[in-house]
């Protein structure tokens, strides 16, 4: 954006009646910042000291309806629920119209929970930041955070301005000014392909497939599978973000199955398929469950085998038994796809520290897993057994062959170099 180029319009949003106080203060900040507030109201009871340019009743309508009836629906629940409806979808048209170009959100947990869906509302590539005092808790389920949001902690704001409120406030708003001045869009010049795995010393087989993919002009996104990796993954699938898939760290299934904090929501392994996406999956380190290295062992994981990889992540093996349910949960997830999918299965290993004299080698279970799989894959599936280890060039040569293969059928577009 040059020095001629209009002010970066950003929206604000919050319950003017409650923090009229702090969303002033933030106006004022954006604009010595070199930014155009637009503040959006989403009070329910009580009108706010100052004119917003929406007003509730304008969120109240964009939700179909209006705040009588909001106020009627029940309780502070109900009517948040149904204000945030509104606010996403007069946000949603704000950005269509090209009427904004940034948006930041402050709340508590009732703020949090309405600034969410908004963030969720809009594409990749609007920033998006929320001041929160809820920002980074458990609280907060993967699956409803965009891909792209920014959180800032609301420390020492929950009633009224002071020195801590006022230095955080002013940090997010000129944070939001700059990333509308100067962030770059998402170039969608290239065809994008979504890719899934864990750091290289786990999982190997990105180091051969992008630049193989990028020659072939592809852009390639790599996803860390650690939670909210994949819940990015899989936001960017649902809207239909990617030409195809690459999934080949599903780790994160295990992970929800046994109810660690390592998460991406119950839909894992879903989005792609059901918009009709090509997959190509393969089920690396399926066999490990993530936990947090800083807390106790599971009473469910004693004496299994462990692996702390920092001090904040560690991973342990499930049992055999445990294998067989994750493989059968597998099949039922990519039953339901709409497109191609093609299972890569690297019947020598399935992550570095399970080969022989690593800390998570377990024959028992590859066998466990192996055997249940190949019983479990929907015959829509294409099972494609490799006699190597996931990490082996084998194993990513085999994927760039199905890939090619579905380029020339026409089933993924071509690269644009």
């Amino acid at each position: 954006m040059g020095p001629s180029a209009p002010l970066p319009r950003i929206v604000v949003i919050g319950t003017g009646d409650t923090k009229s106080d702090e969303l002033r203060f933030m106006a004022s900040v954006i604009e010595e910042a070199g930014g155009l507030p637009l503040m959006v109201d989403v009070s329910i009871l009580d009108d706010p000291p100052y004119a917003p340019d929406y007003s509730k009743h304008d969120i109240a309508k964009a939700a179909g309806t209006s705040i009588e009836a909001i106020l009627a629906s029940g309780d502070e629940n109900s009517a948040m629920t149904l204000m945030a409806r509104g606010a996403a979808s007069l946000a949603r048209d704000l950005h269509d119209t090209g009427q904004m170009d940034g948006v930041i959100m402050l709340g508590g947990t009732m703020g949090t929970d309405l600034a969410l869906d908004v963030a969720a509302a809009l594409p990749l590539g609007i920033p998006k930041f929320v001041v929160s005092t809820i920002a980074y808790s458990h609280l907060i389920p993967p699956e409803r955070i965009a891909p792209d949001l920014m959180m800032v902690l609301w420390a020492g704001g929950l009633y009224g301005l002071n020195g801590i409120c006022r230095s955080v406030l002013s940090q997010a708003c000129g944070a939001v000014v700059g990333a509308a001045k100067h962030g770059t869009k998402p170039d969608s010049k290239r065809p994008l392909i979504g890719m899934t795995s864990l750091g290289s010393s786990c999982l190997k087989y990105m180091k051969h497939l992008k630049p193989e993919l990028e020659k072939r002009g592809y852009d390639l996104a790599v996803f860390h599978a650690t939670g909210m990796g994949g819940r990015a993954f899989e936001a960017i699938a649902a809207q239909n973000g990617f030409v195809a898939v690459f999934d080949l760290c599903i780790q994160e299934v295990s992970n929800h199955h046994y109810g660690t904090v390592v998460t991406s929501g119950p839909d894992r392994l879903e989005n792609a398929g059901r918009a009709g996406i090509p997959q190509i999956v393969a089920p690396g380190a399926i066999d490990m469950v993530d936990l947090q290295a800083w807390q106790d062992l599971p009473a469910i994981f004693a004496g299994r085998p462990y692996h702390a990889h920092n001090r904040l992540i560690g991973s342990v093996t499930s049992a055999p038994d445990g294998r067989r349910e994750i493989a059968r949960l597998v099949g039922r997830k990519l039953a339901t796809a709409k497109a191609k999918v093609a299972f890569l299965l690297p019947i020598e290993g399935l992550q570095e520290w399970d080969r022989p004299g690593e800390p998570l080698h377990d024959p028992e279970g590859l066998d466990a897993f192996l055997d249940e799989i190949r019983k479990a894959l929907p015959a829509t599936v294409t099972l494609k057994e490799v006699d190597a280890h996931i990490n082996a060039s084998s194993f990513s040569q085999k994927a760039l062959e199905i890939f090619d293969t579905w380029v020339a059928q026409g089933i993924i577009p071509e690269g644009r170099p």
